[in-house]
This record gives structure tokens, C-alpha cells and sequence, in this order.
């Protein structure tokens, strides 16, 4: 026979297409071709599969050998074929056995002494080959990342020749084995002195998925406050967990398989630019709102963000996906984060405060609120203000405040309600879904009407402030929207528009 095929995966984007490795011997001088779309590692597969397979103790076959990998119009790159390169080069030539090479599907990149080094995107290949009902042999490096996928049967090799002797039926490969999840305590919501409104605010916000923005002075805890955010959050369903592991697989930064459960928490710096923000690239990776998928983003300083990089915020904000189109590919990652952005109220970051220290003229208060545009706040569900705690807050024997445990309880319990009768949390009800679940009283129809007048708000927000007035009303376990939930809606929009009148 010559002529094997092997499968593997390709890595587009958070999916793992089939890849079929077709592996031709014919006659003539000795040539080794790679086609099918392959980019330079791939084409440099030759001379790593040549020096493995010799260094195993087996022949590398003087013949011309072609190797297909299809389809041919996607896009191939990295050395994850190499191994499906040299198992379907040794089968064709008759140095293994075919039977049994269709029950596979193969990942790693292999070193010039047959060793296999470890590959990236392995999760999401894993959960392919799944779907596909093969099996997965992967390097020894990859293994806790592959066992995520319980649904498929992953096995692990550190040689090229140790996946000889299993295809051989010499000697079994071991399973791929997880590694016990576990999570890492975080920042606990008792170490915020005072502030119990902005702490009400972050309350609101992990139960109905909202975000958040925190304006207030240097110092006033904004930071702190954000970074208590994940720790309020219920722990990620399966699903969830899965689909951002398989983001941070890609990602090229590395997956910690112990803390796969964990809800990421990412801060970029004010100067990262749109690209890292969203992804991008010749390969599109994902960027750092994807990378924050079902977990928290937070963007300190936001005016000091560069304008056109918050823009590209705007559509993930209400759709949580986003597609990077380039002339070669398309890839869509998802990003359903949760955003918390905090910023001082004027340049020197004073304005408002009881001790009048702020001398920022009108037009400096205004230039530096609009580098925030408009529709990006509208896109903010809570606006709180964050003011400077007196001296008698920060005192050692100032009584605790509660803990995240005691938040978390009470935010799963309202997440329930929200599971049970939408499936999903408040901040992704569509409009339908919102007319639906979020009814009002008539008298509460005219005061939010009224509401929307007087601070001058959209009809996004309007219905923002109806989702909110849910969780508010979710928290307190009553079945219907009140006066009072949805007056404390109303009022964490105010802080919006007061900032705006002050810079009038």
C-alpha cells in the first residue's frame, strides 16, 4: 500500500476543523512535498518528520512522498501535523499497521529526536474529536488540557515511537488524566472600608450580569472594589468554563488546567491599542475581551483610553461575539464579559469632592469626560459615584464590612430565579424578553417615562434601567418589579447625567 491517511485538527478561531492527512509514495527521485494551503512551519514539518522518523530507528522511505492535507482551502500553520505527517509516512511505506490509523486523531509537534513537544489549542480539538467519535493521542504536555474534554477518550505519548508501539499493538498508551480543579481565593468584598453604595452597585451588577462604571477620586477604592467583582460571581457552569478554557488554549498564552473553573478577571493597560482589545493579527488570536469571556474586563482611567479603542467595544457590549475578518480568514471568538471601567470625574480628578481642592475650568471637565463618548456610557448599565471616605472609615477597630461569601450566597440565589424563568441572566434578556419579564405597574410606567425625560436618556437605557429593576426585585425575592426597585434603577443612571450637568 502506498497510500495512508491520518486525521487531525486545525486551530481556527475557537473551532478545530478536521484535518485529513493524505500520504502518497511513488516512484522517482527521493522528494518530500507538503500542499494543501501550508504555511512555513507546516512546510518546514519535512525536515523535523525526517530527522524524528530516523532517529526512532525506522526507514524514512528514498521515494517521493506528497502529503495532502485537506481541504486544501484552509488555512494550515504551527507543527501540530507533524506527528499525522510521520505516522501516515511510516504506514504508507509499511512500517506500521494501517488497520486502527482511523480510530485516531493526532496532535503534536515533533523534535528531530522523535520527542513530542506540547501544541496549543488542544481543548477545543479535543471537544471536536468528541463530536466526531475518534479517539485523541496528544503530547505528554498537553494531557490535563485534553482531559478536560470528558467526553473524549484522550490519550498521551512523549516519543514518536511509544505511538508506533500502540498502533503496533505492543504497548497501550496512558490516558490523558485531569488535573483537580481548584480555586484560588481572591480579593474578599470585607476588605472595602465604607462605600456601601458602590458595594450595593457591585452587588446589582454580579446578579444580573450588568456593568459597571465606578467615578469617583484617586483613591477612593475604585480599583478595590473591581477586583472584588469575581469573587461575587457563582462559579462557571461546565459549558461556560469549557468555552473560556478553550479561548485561553488558543490564545498562545497557555491554559492552567487546575484553574479551569475559575471566572477570568483581565485589566489591560489604558495604552493597549483597539487590536489588543479585540484581537487580531495575520492569525487572528483573540484579544483581551475575549479572554475576559464569562468573566469580568476591567478598563481603569477610562478617558485615558484611546477613543477609537473603547469604539470597538460598543457592538461586543450588546451582541458578545466578535468577528476579525482579514483578507485570508474570518474567525469569530466569543466575548460575553462583564465590564467594570472606573474614572476620576475631571483632569486633576477632584471635581465634586467636599474639600473643594478641584481648580479644573468648565471646558477642562467637559474635554475630558467627552474622550467617553456618548454612546459608549449608554451602553453602562450602573453608574455610581465613588466618593473619598472620611478618616473615621479607615480606622483598624471600624466595624467589617460583609464578606463575598455572604454576597456570592445571595447572588446565586437570584441567578436561580434568572436561570429558571429565562435561562440566562438579566443583562442578556433581549427586547422581547424584557417586555416580557420586566412589567411594571401602570403609576411605575409614568415615573420611568418621566425618568427618561428629565435626565434625557435613550431608549437603550430605558430598557437597561428595566433590567436592573429586575435583578433589584430578584435580589429581594419578590416576583414583581416594585417602586422602590425601580426608583433605585432609575437612580444609578443619575450619577450619568449629573456628571454631564457639572460639565455643562
Amino acid at each position: 500500500m502506498n497510500l495512508a491517511i491520518a486525521h487531525s485538527r486545525a486551530r481556527t478561531g475557537v473551532r478545530a476543523p478536521a484535518v485529513r492527512v493524505e500520504v502518497h509514495l511513488a516512484g522517482g527521485l527521493p522528494a518530500m512535498s507538503i500542499v494543501g494551503l501550508p504555511e512555513a512551519a507546516v512546510r518546514e514539518a519535512k525536515d523535523r518528520v525526517r530527522a524524528a522518523i530516523q532517529c526512532a530507528q525506522f526507514e524514512f522511505p528514498a521515494r517521493r512522498i506528497t502529503v495532502n492535507l485537506a481541504p486544501a482551502d484552509l488555512p494550515k500553520d504551527g507543527g501540530r501535523y507533524d506527528l499525522a505527517i510521520a505516522l501516515g509516512i511510516l504506514a504508507a511505506s509499511g512500517q506500521i499497521p494501517l488497520e486502527g490509523l482511523g480510530e485516531y486523531e493526532f496532535l503534536g509537534e515533533l523534535g528531530l529526536t522523535g520527542e513530542l513537544r506540547a501544541v496549543d489549542g488542544v481543548l477545543p480539538a479535543a471537544l471536536a474529536a468528541a463530536d466526531a467519535g475518534r479517539k485523541l493521542v496528544v503530547p505528554a504536555g498537553n494531557g490535563a488540557e485534553a482531559a478536560l474534554a470528558s467526553r473524549v477518550e484522550a490519550m498521551t505519548a512523549r516519543t514518536l515511537l511509544e505511538v508506533c508501539a500502540m498502533l503496533s499493538a505492543r504497548k497501550a498508551l496512558p490516558a490523558a488524566v485531569a488535573v483537580p480543579a481548584t480555586r484560588t481565593p481572591g480579593p474578599d468584598l470585607a476588605d472595602v472600608r465604607g462605600q456601601s453604595q458602590a458595594r450595593r452597585a457591585l452587588e446589582i451588577a454580579a446578579a444580573g450580569g450588568h456593568h459597571l462604571l465606578l467615578i469617583g477620586p484617586p483613591g477612593s477604592g475604585k480599583t478595590l472594589l473591581a477586583s472584588r467583582l469575581p469573587g461575587l460571581l457563582p462559579e462557571a457552569e461546565e459549558d461556560e468554563a469549557l468555552e473560556a478554557a478553550a479561548i485561553a488554549s488558543i490564545s498562545g498564552r497557555g491554559l492552567d488546567p487546575a484553574r479551569w473553573r475559575e471566572r477570568p478577571f483581565r485589566s489591560p493597560h489604558h495604552t493597549a491599542s483597539a487590536v489588543a482589545l479585540v484581537g487580531g493579527g495575520a492569525d487572528p488570536r483573540p484579544g483581551e475581551i475575549s479572554l475576559a469571556h464569562q468573566g469580568v474586563l476591567f478598563l481603569d482611567e477610562l478617558p485615558e483610553w484611546d477613543r477609537r479603542a473603547l469604539e470597538v467595544l460598543r457592538e461586543p457590549l450588546e451582541s458578545g461575539v466578535v468577528t476579525i475578518s482579514r483578507a485570508a480568514r474570518s474567525s469569530e471568538f466569543p466575548a460575553r464579559f462583564q465590564l467594570v471601567a472606573a474614572m476620576n470625574p475631571c483632569p486633576c480628578g477632584w471635581a465634586g469632592d467636599r474639600s473643594g481642592r478641584c481648580h479644573c475650568g468648565i471646558d477642562a471637565i467637559r474635554r475630558y469626560r467627552a474622550r467617553v463618548s456618548g454612546p459608549m456610557l449608554d451602553r453602562i448599565d450602573l453608574h455610581i459615584e465613588v466618593p473619598r471616605l472620611m478618616p473615621t472609615e479607615l480606622r483598624a477597630d471600624a466595624p467589617p464590612s460583609e464578606s463575598s461569601a455572604d454576597v456570592r450566597a445571595r447572588v446565586a440565589q437570584a441567578r436561580e430565579l434568572q436561570r429558571s424563568r429565562a435561562g440566562k441572566v438579566n443583562a442578556q434578556l433581549t427586547q422581547a424578553e424584557t417586555s416580557a419579564t420586566c412589567r411594571l405597574e401602570d403609576r411605575d410606567y409614568g415615573l420611568l417615562e418621566r425618568a427618561v425625560e428629565s435626565l434625557q436618556l435613550s431608549a437603550r437605557s430605558a430598557h437597561r434601567i428595566l433590567r436592573v429593576a429586575r435583578t433589584i426585585a430578584d435580589l429581594a425575592g419578590s416576583p414583581r418589579i416594585h417602586s422602590a426597585h425601580l426608583i433605585e434603577a432609575i437612580g444609578y443612571r443619575r450619577a450619568e447625567r449629573g456628571a454631564a450637568m457639572q460639565a455643562a
